[in-house]
């Protein structure tokens, strides 16, 4: 019974320098999505694409919104003026307007949160391929992304930033 347990116990120690000496060459590294899709040139050359090409539609949106601010403000004023039929109809024409800017609102934010997808999806993809490149090139097993703790000597984000950067000069 003895011997059981010595070979059992001998075989876990063994065991355990087998897998720390596997541990040893296994290297792992750790990227910040956030940072990246945030502080790279891509990142924020798609930032400055999507004002450009939406801030027509917001600048209608917010005119938009104080014509019917203003409409409802003489519409309060003119209310005790106004006969019962074009109280009505008034109330009518600021309902319809009003649905209307929610319409609109929301297809502007469906279109924009569309569109703002396509140019993550092209920055994350610039970023995979950046980090296959540090990945190669220093040797990593592994690259996280999302972790709950990192050591700072894992993080290669700052690497990534800087091939990402190069690139789009």
């Amino acid at each position: 019974m003895n011997t059981l347990k010595l070979r059992c116990l001998l075989s876990v120690l063994l065991l355990g320098f087998g897998v720390g000496a596997a541990a040893q060459d296994f290297k792992v590294g750790y990227i910040n999505t956030q940072m990246i899709t945030t502080q790279s040139n891509p990142a924020k050359a798609a930032q400055a694409k999507l004002e450009q090409e939406f801030s027509k539609r917001q600048k209608e949106l917010v005119d938009q919104q104080t014509a019917l601010k203003s409409f409802g403000e003489k519409f309060e004023r003119d209310a005790p003026t106004l006969s019962e039929s074009q109280r009505s109809a008034r109330q009518k024409e600021g309902a319809e307007l009003g649905r209307d800017l929610q319409r609109r609102q929301r297809e502007f934010q469906e279109d924009l949160n569309g569109r703002r997808n396509e140019e993550l999806q092209q920055v994350l993809d610039r970023a995979t391929k950046a980090v296959k490149q540090v990945a190669d090139a220093e040797k990593y097993d592994m690259v996280l992304q999302e972790v709950v703790y990192v050591n700072t000597k894992h993080d290669i984000t700052d690497k990534v930033l800087k091939i990402l950067n190069a690139g789009s000069k």
